[in-house]
């Protein structure tokens, strides 16, 4: 009897064990809770986020296409997007009822939508069919389950260019045409399929395809392609097998759980946690990885490649060179390495380093030749698996022989070689009309900004130039980094557009001058952001503006100044302008840097104190709680970033500045094994200010810390206080590029 008591007591034992594991109780809670993709997807005047379901950097991206998350009627679902806000690929949708002129184009009122990065489910309560959807990276598996006993049909607006076609009962097949290129799709069924129908007309075509029976479940799996329809065939058969979505559930969630686990933090309120962790996740949406199970097809030579490593695409570089390529060094430095790779092949087969490597190919979006940045900065953090001479090759080519016109590719223009004569773009005076007829019609010359940047760009390529063998190219480039000194306008006090003469533009207003978003000058921001765009010489700017005291009051009018006119005349000509505080605009990727330049004038406190008014005031766990743009991943990096506690202030110096830390601790699970901890003690929401600070127990008495020290894994520690402590971090200031030897 004492023999079998022991024996049962142990089994009870283990079953408990047991389901105390299965209920979670004993592991760590996922950080996958607190992602809410619709955090931000109404927009506070212009594009809203889609809340996105898909694996990491992966193809296949569905969402409910709609016009934000306020309108309650879906038009369909896209089977993958091919580019964040372009090109929806393959709009699907289930009906049900009688074929007529409204069945075609009806949308259907959404209900009990529960959307998380791994899975999607929701209620269409016009007539109670339920929707699942479940991600793979290269295909998808949709259930639909209908409430009545009409006819069942399966909808497909087929959004570009194409065709439906039946392969058999239980399968079909797609293809769309878009930007030059094709996408492709094949799916299977768990019922038999009936005849297909057409409807033609305004430029659109859909198809209805009747489920045969009266089958009141519908499983639909389906993958998708760049190459063929064969090859999405079988990436459908390499991640679907069968028909259990709920095991395709579980290897999504795993992947969102890998990657989210990768940041853990604790302190802090739940909307903070929902906040950081869906910035997190939306760190993850681009480069996305279209090679196809060992070969890929790239719109740079339009062919179909053989390879092994991932072939990325789908990078806005104007947006996430500044955060999200940062963010992503520090988390996965080889995946950096094959993104950057891909870049370099981009360039061997179309002959031009891209700017923004969609997948149709380069979209020459804004402005600057921002890939010197990047590489530059992923190089100096110990990125590697690149061919670092032919990435110079091609970013030295992009600099001297294409033009640096906004939003256009080609060769270099008659401004261009103004340029490269003189130092600056010229700027039309009030009511000139343009002379060059390559300048973009809507766009214009944006010519301060596109100085600015490309004296940063071109800063980023002389360093380069001495790491790739090409030190006899350094001189130039460094020459080339001081153009930004010609468009800032000392007597003034800010930079100021200038005519080709070399006199400075009047009337100029530096809060709204430059027309539609500023473009005649600046790039969808004004005069007074602008002015702090000179990240490669910040002591240089400083001194431009009278030395740092002088500088430092500039700063502060930045977060005071008065629009100087009505908010609705403000945004009807700077729609990108949102999230003002003064004239900072929280809502464009440009100020990103500018709360932590205190650091560098000698009053980290006042950084701080910004970034947690920042935080608070604009990034919150609702649906308006993304400021601005997001441009996949573009602004979130910044959020992740800035709660962590720190930001790269300047891309390609690898050092760190210190702000105000979100939650009282937060660790980062480094590639190398190592740990990064930072430690905020006595933190609160009024609690902001840092009294002291050590790194791995040793006094830290400045604002900064470089890459290799938080790649050698510690802890920092940050003693916090509710009051500002002036003289922590006072003096020893961060290095500006042209100061910094590392």
């Amino acid at each position: 009897m004492k023999l079998k008591s022991v024996k049962i007591a142990g089994l009870l034992l283990s079953v408990a064990l047991l389901l105390r594991a299965n209920s979670g109780f004993a592991q760590q809670p996922s950080n996958l809770q607190y992602v809410d993709p619709t955090i931000g997807s109404v927009g506070l005047i212009l594009e809203p986020t889609r809340p996105a379901v898909h694996l990491p950097n992966s193809m296949v991206r569905v969402f409910p296409a709609r016009a934000d998350q306020l309108d309650d009627q879906i038009a369909y679902f896209p089977l993958t997007i091919s580019s964040h806000r372009q090109n929806w690929l393959f709009g699907l949708m289930p009906y049900s009822g009688t074929i007529n002129e409204q069945a075609w184009g009806q949308k259907f009122t959404s209900d009990n939508e529960q959307i998380r990065p791994d899975s999607y489910n929701g209620l269409l309560e016009d007539n109670g069919t339920k929707i699942s959807f479940t991600p793979g990276a290269k295909a998808g598996f949709f259930e639909f389950a209908f409430a009545t006993k009409e006819a069942h049909y399966l909808r497909f607006n087929i959004l570009n260019n194409g065709e439906i076609n039946l392969e058999n009962k239980h399968a079909l097949s797609g293809v769309e045409e878009f930007q030059g290129m094709k996408a492709y799709f094949y799916a299977e069924t768990n019922v038999a399929l009936g005849d297909i129908s057409y409807q033609n007309g305004q430029g659109k075509k859909r198809a209805l395809i009747k489920i045969e029976g009266q089958a009141s479940k519908v499983a639909f799996k389906y993958g998708v392609s760049f190459i063929s329809i064969e090859q999405a065939k079988e990436n459908l058969n390499k991640e679907i097998t069968g028909w259990d979505r709920a095991k395709l559930q579980s290897v999504a969630t795993a992947a969102w759980n890998k990657v989210l686990s990768q940041v853990n933090v604790k302190g802090g309120t739940t909307a903070q946690k929902r906040v950081f962790y869906t910035s997190l996740y939306r760190s993850y949406e681009r480069m996305v990885d279209i090679n196809e199970y060992g070969k890929y097809y790239s719109a740079y030579d339009h062919q179909v490649h053989s390879s092994n490593r991932p072939f990325f695409v789908d990078n806005w570089l104007w947006d996430t060179y500044i955060a999200l390529e940062p963010l992503q060094t520090i988390l996965n430095p080889k995946m950096e390495g094959d993104k950057l790779n891909s870049y370099v092949q981009m360039y061997e087969q179309s002959g031009w380093m891209p700017s923004f490597a969609l997948v149709f190919g380069d979209n020459p979006c804004m402005t600057g030749n921002h890939a010197a940045a990047w590489f530059l900065d992923s190089y100096q953090k110990g990125v590697r698996g690149f061919d670092l001479k032919k990435a110079y090759e091609g970013i030295k080519k992009n600099s001297l022989e294409a033009t640096l016109l906004p939003w256009r590719n080609g060769k270099a223009t008659s401004l261009d070689t103004f340029y490269n004569e003189k130092g600056y773009m010229p700027a039309l005076k009030p009511g000139e009309k343009e002379t060059v007829a390559t300048v973009h019609g809507f766009e214009k010359r944006q010519s301060v900004s596109v100085t600015l940047e490309n004296s940063f760009d071109d800063w980023c390529l002389a360093q380069l130039a001495s790491k790739s063998g090409n030190e006899a190219d350094r001189a130039l480039f460094l020459k080339r980094a001081a153009n930004y000194k010609n468009v800032f306008r000392e007597d003034k006090g800010f930079v100021w557009p200038k005519d080709s003469e070399g006199n400075w533009i009047e009337p100029f207003d530096p809060k709204f001058s430059g027309g539609q978003g500023g473009r005649e000058y600046f790039t969808e921001n004004n005069a007074y952001t602008y002015n702090w765009d000179v990240k490669h010489d910040l002591a240089g700017l400083f001194q431009l503006m009278g030395g740092k005291a002088k500088a430092e009051e500039k700063l502060d009018d930045l977060f005071r100044a008065s629009l100087g006119r009505s908010k609705y005349n403000l945004w009807y000509t700077f729609p990108d302008a949102t999230g003002l505080v003064g004239q900072f605009v929280m809502g464009n990727e440009p100020s990103f840097h500018i709360p932590y330049l205190y650091n560098y004038l000698g009053a980290p406190w006042k950084t701080q104190k910004r970034i947690k008014m920042l935080l608070d005031t604009w990034y919150t766990d609702n649906l308006f709680g993304i400021p601005g743009d997001e441009d996949g991943g573009g602004m979130t990096a910044f959020v992740v970033f800035s709660m962590m506690g720190f930001f790269p202030v300047t891309p390609g110096v690898p050092v760190y500045s210190i702000g105000s830390p979100t939650f009282n601790e937060m660790s980062i699970k480094l590639d190398n094994g190592k740990t990064f901890t930072v430690l905020a003690k006595n933190n609160s929401a009024t609690h902001k200010y840092i009294q002291s600070a050590t790194l791995n127990g040793k006094v830290l008495n400045r604002s900064w810390f470089t890459h290799q020290e938080l790649t050698n894994g510690g802890v920092l520690t940050l003693q916090m206080g509710s009051l500002p402590n002036k003289t922590w971090g006072s003096t020893n200031l961060p290095p500006s590029a042209l100061n910094y030897n590392p």
